[in-house]
C-alpha cells in the first residue's frame, strides 16, 4: 500500500495512533445503547436462573407463613391497657425481615461469586471491558428486581398481617399516615441488603466468604451493638442496617435512634460505599 492509499486523518476508517477506534466513530453504538446492552446481559443471566425464581418463591411463601402467625400471635394477645411492645406496623415485617432478606442477600452475593467460581467473569469482563459498567449493571438490575419482589411482598405482609390484628385489636389502614412511606421503606431495605450482597461478593469475590461478610455487615454488626451497655448500644446501633430499617419502617420511632428520614440516608450510605468499595478494587485486579 502506497502513502496516496491510506486513508486521510478523520476519513471514514481512519484510527488514531494506537489502533483503537474513534470515539465518535458512528460505527460505535452510542453510551445509552452500550448501557442498554450490558443490562440486558445482566437481566438475561439473572432471570436464566430457575434457581433464582424457585428461592424467591419459597422465601415469599415462608415470609407469609411467618408473619400469619406473628399476627396471629398479636392478635390473640389480650387487651389491656398497656401498649403493646411490638409496634402494629413494624410487626407486620418481622417474617419479612429475616426470611426474605436473607436469602435474597446470599442470591446478590452469588451474583459475582458464582461468576467467579465458574471462570465466567473473565468471559464478561472480555464482552464488557469497562469493569465499573459491569458492577453498575449488576447492581442495578439486582437493585430493581428486589425492590420490586420487596414492594410487592410488603404490602402483602402488611395486608395479611392488619386483617388477622383487626378481628380482635383493631389493624391500621393502608392510609393512615406513615404506613405508604413504611410499606416503601421496608421495599427499599431488601434492596439495600441485595445491593450490598452485589458489592461485597464483588470485593471477596469467593461464595462462602462473601455470605459471611454479608451477612455480619446486614445483621450481626446490629446484634453486636445490642451487646453493648447503654448508651453506646443505641449510639452505635443506629448507624447499623436493623435499626435503621427499624425506625424507617415503624410507626412509633424510638427515642435516642436517628429520626427515619436520616435512618433512610443510613441506608443510602451503606450500599454506596460498598460499592465504591467494590469499584476501586475491581479495577486494580487482574481479573
Amino acid at each position: 500500500m502506497t502513502a496516496s492509499q491510506l486513508p486521510a486523518p478523520g476519513a471514514p476508517g481512519a484510527a488514531g495512533a494506537t489502533g483503537a477506534p474513534r470515539a465518535d466513530d458512528p460505527a460505535l453504538p452510542s453510551w445509552p445503547v452500550r448501557a442498554r446492552d450490558v443490562l440486558t446481559f445482566e437481566w438475561t443471566k439473572l432471570r436464566s436462573l430457575r434457581s433464582n425464581r424457585w428461592t424467591l418463591l419459597i422465601a415469599a411463601v415462608v415470609t407469609l407463613g411467618v408473619t400469619a402467625i406473628v399476627a396471629q400471635s398479636l392478635a390473640s394477645a389480650p387487651a389491656s391497657g398497656q401498649p403493646n411492645p411490638i409496634d402494629p406496623l413494624a410487626g407486620s415485617f418481622l417474617g419479612y425481615a429475616e426470611y426474605t432478606v436473607l436469602p435474597v442477600t446470599v442470591l446478590s452475593v452469588l451474583v459475582f461469586t458464582s461468576e467467579y467460581g465458574s471462570g465466567l467473569i473473565r468471559t464478561t469482563f472480555a464482552a464488557v471491558p469497562r469493569r465499573l459498567a459491569v458492577l453498575a449493571a449488576k447492581a442495578a438490575v439486582t437493585g430493581a428486581v428486589t425492590f420490586t419482589v420487596g414492594l410487592l411482598l410488603a404490602l402483602a405482609c402488611f395486608f395479611l398481617t392488619q386483617a388477622i390484628v383487626s378481628s380482635s385489636h383493631g389493624g391500621l389502614s393502608f392510609s393512615h399516615p406513615g404506613v405508604p412511606g413504611a410499606v416503601v421503606a421496608a421495599g427499599f431495605a431488601l434492596t439495600v441488603s441485595a445491593v450490598v450482597g452485589v458489592g461485597v461478593g464483588a470485593i471477596i469475590r469467593h461464595t462462602a466468604g462473601g455470605i459471611a461478610v454479608a451477612v455480619i455487615v446486614i445483621y450481626l454488626l446490629a446484634v453486636l451493638c445490642l451487646a453493648l451497655p447503654a448508651p453506646w448500644n443505641t449510639r452505635l446501633g443506629r448507624f447499623t442496617l436493623p435499626f435503621a430499617a427499624y425506625q424507617a419502617v415503624t410507626l412509633h420511632p424510638r427515642a435516642g435512634l436517628l429520626s427515619p428520614g436520616l435512618s433512610i440516608l443510613v441506608l443510602v450510605v451503606w450500599p454506596a460505599v460498598t460499592l465504591l468499595v467494590a469499584g476501586a478494587v475491581i479495577v486494580r485486579r487482574d481479573v
